[in-house]
């Protein structure tokens, strides 16, 4: 069967543009950073660090939704893992035990979720409001205000490489979160599109019928997929309570989960286009916390923080029906 050729040529129309937009966006940058070096490389790490929470939480929508699991319970896994994150460091001093309990409590609301719509087969967006309900009451009834801080996870340099210009301070001067988050896109990448265990996820997000005629257990895979995935909401609560701000306050996730959601189907449920995508939003997030600062803006502070949910707004409204989600996303599944 011959292929026209007119699909290579779409084809390379398509990554020559993709090509061209990325030079132009470099040439911006490094434009603005020859004018004000010093803002450009803030702003850029600003960026860098407000994507992370919601990278991960795409990745956790990602795993969840490949194994047709729809998980709007996002922000409650952050929001609990963060709360859980909080106390263990408070009680120990153990920073790397309290990003575990996280991992651990992300892990635990993930397994609540699948066991509410896997096993029990209760509708997955009302699965979803729970956790987030759930979240939202138990940390505000148990956190006290008066409790102190615990610290931060540190930034780790790694090495000259910090000392490259523009790039060096925004990719190789993080705490170990950040860069988790950076390796976690390329893993997740590999695991869902090169190993055996990612194509039998796909093929139960897709197909669960076929994938369960062939030997593959459409529980398990549920189950091990959803609980994985509250892992990675795990590691975003972290970031928040441990790496980003060293306290935690109440619904401190501010949205962010629901954010996460816009950019999983901002990157086409992809991992390394969720990354892009998280990383434009924390761009958005990046420039309008500089503009606030900025004392020559005479825009309202109001205005200016809504920016990032604007572009929520937007690319929800132009990507949904663009997209195509996992074709058995959100449908129970009953073995015959």
């Amino acid at each position: 069967m011959s292929i026209k050729p007119g699909i290579f040529r779409l084809f390379w129309h398509y990554h020559r543009v993709l090509l061209c937009l990325a030079a132009m966006m470099i040439a911006a940058v490094w434009l603005c950073y020859l004018a004000a070096p010093l803002v450009t490389s803030a702003v850029l790490s600003s960026a860098l660090r407000q994507s992370t929470p919601l990278v991960l939480g795409a990745l956790c929508g990602i795993l969840c939704e490949r194994a047709g699991v729809m998980n709007i319970g996002i922000e409650g896994q952050m929001l609990f893992a963060a709360f859980i994150g909080f106390v263990a460091q408070t009680a120990t001093g153990n920073l790397p035990a309290a990003v575990l309990a996280a991992l651990l409590a992300g892990a635990l609301m993930g397994c609540l979720l699948a066991f509410m719509s896997v096993s029990l087969r209760v509708d997955q967006i009302v699965g979803g409001s729970v956790i987030n309900i759930l979240a939202l009451g138990l940390t505000g009834f148990f956190y006290h205000a008066g409790t102190a801080a615990g610290g931060k996870l540190p930034a780790v340099p790694l090495g000259p490489l910090k000392d490259i210009p523009l790039v060096g301070p925004v990719l190789f001067n993080n705490p170990p979160v950040t860069y988790a988050a950076v390796v976690l896109v390329g893993a997740v990448h590999f695991f869902l599109f090169h190993t055996p265990w990612g194509l039998r996820l796909r093929a139960v997000g897709e197909h669960p019928r076929a994938a369960d005629s062939q030997g593959i257990s459409v529980v398990g895979v549920r189950y091990a997929a959803v609980a994985a995935g509250g892992a990675l909401a795990g590691l975003a609560g972290a970031f928040l309570s441990l790496e980003a701000v060293g306290s935690f306050e109440r619904a401190m996730t501010s949205g962010r989960g629901f954010v996460a959601l816009a950019v999983m189907i901002f990157g086409k449920w992809m991992p390394f286009g969720a990354w892009g995508a998280a990383m434009l939003f924390g761009l958005a997030s990046a420039l309008q916390t500089q503009l606030q600062f900025a004392h020559q803006v005479i825009i309202p502070h109001q205005f200016i923080g809504m920016l990032p949910y604007l572009l929520t707004i937007f690319v929800l409204a132009g990507f949904i029906g663009r997209s195509r989600p996992p074709a058995a996303v959100g449908q129970p599944y009953e073995k015959e």
